[in-house]
């Protein structure tokens, strides 16, 4: 067992298994609702409801990265991430499965920055270890299809309860060493406390345009599963198409110690929101099937995944080290308000005009977040080895 400690093997369990389960959770989460009954504005409710949970959840929980023991932290998240699977699974009513998606999601959401941050702290290499939640969030999409049409839609959730076991095991075997040094970036380092991160002005506004962006594309995201299902395609055809997106993250995930530490913040930034306005585009416009599918291969995974570590960069140049969970989880708690403010009336603008309709919604947000990171001035955050 002590061969097993801190080996690449804990580390593959634990990222693989965990990534496997909130796809798992999320990705057929609109074909799974309207397919027991529910309606578009009920749908986008019961997400909102997750993002309001996941909004009150994060803080709390980079705060307790920040302060206690990560890995102790995660064995709690965890083991109810298990019992909110099996309650959503459980439930029928509108309520009980709001209440119940609220708690899975508040979870494994707010794990999420966790997760992300354990990566650059483990003994090996960001992206030996990131590929293997890569290759678990395309396994989870594409399985969440198949079984929801070959063995049965509640099956989902029994296959993310075996998951998460497995991700326990995982990360039993963990001790992540996170860096003691603080970077040098523009946040005071006099004091650390929650007022010195809310005076944060450069974070203040990376905060705003990251939640607009996130709030405006995050209903198109969970909705074109159902739109291409009603445009005919089989829910395994989909699941297919999403996994293929997840996977094409691989190259920037394997390259990731080759250019993240050497490309400019500003850079990673305009790239990533250049993809996802093009992704937007394609939706809104109405673009044969085949072109919206090459743009959603591009704009949704892999810019989603460039978002990801640029944001893991960025909240490391310009936040105390003291503060970068508590940091993190903050952009993902604006992320989830704007979720929890907009999905609802793109569910309302979905169910009285139509998919198009609810595009041009996310477009003209992407447009608006990409023209304020334009304007954002950071330092380009090299040096630091945060991915080596």
């Amino acid at each position: 067992m002590s061969r097993y400690k801190n080996s690449y093997l804990s580390y593959f369990f634990m990222y693989l298994f965990w990534y496997l389960s909130w796809a798992l959770s999320a990705q057929f989460i609109s074909v799974y609702l309207l397919g027991k009954g529910f309606s578009a504005a009920e749908v986008a409710l019961v997400v909102s409801g997750a993002s309001l949970a996941t909004m009150a959840a994060q803080p709390l929980i980079g705060a307790m990265g920040d302060k206690y023991d990560a890995k102790r932290v995660n064995y709690v998240l965890f083991g109810l991430t298990i019992l909110g699977a099996v309650l959503f699974m459980l439930s029928d009513a509108f309520i009980p499965v709001l209440l119940a998606y609220g708690l899975l999601m508040a979870l494994l959401n707010g794990a999420n920055p966790v997760m992300e941050r354990v990566a650059t702290a483990s003994p090996f290499e960001y992206g030996r270890i990131r590929i293997w939640g890569t290759i678990g969030y395309a396994a989870g999409t594409w399985f969440a299809g198949f079984l929801y049409q070959n063995v049965a839609p509640e099956a989902i959730y029994l296959a993310l309860v075996a998951s998460m076991l497995v991700t326990i095991v995982g990360l039993w075997g963990t001790e992540p060493k996170f860096k003691e040094a603080a970077p040098t970036g523009d946040a005071p380092r006099e004091k650390v406390s929650a007022k010195t991160l809310l005076s944060n002005r450069p974070f203040l506004y990376y905060l705003a345009f990251m939640a607009l962006r996130q709030g405006t594309v995050a209903a198109p995201n969970t909705y074109f599963p159902a739109y291409l299902t009603g445009a005919g395609m089989d829910a395994t055809l989909v699941s297919t198409i999403l996994s293929v997106a997840v996977v094409c993250e691989l190259p920037l995930v394997l390259l990731a110690g080759k250019f993240m530490d050497r490309v400019p913040n500003k850079v990673l930034l305009v790239g990533a929101f250049a993809c996802v306005v093009a992704q937007m585009a394609s939706y809104a416009l109405m673009l044969p099937a085949p072109v919206q599918v090459a743009l959603t291969l591009l704009g949704k995974h892999p810019a989603g995944m460039l978002l990801i570590m640029t944001n893991l960069k960025v909240v490391n140049t310009i936040v105390d080290q003291r503060q970068q969970l508590t940091a993190l989880a903050l952009v993902s708690t604006a992320q989830n308000l704007t979720t929890v403010a907009l999905n609802p009336v793109a569910g309302v603008v979905l169910d009285a005009h139509g998919y198009q309709a609810m595009f041009m919604l996310g477009l003209a947000g992407a447009a608006i977040a990409f023209a304020m990171a334009l304007m954002f001035r950071v330092k380009d955050g090299n040096g630091s080895g945060l991915f080596n």
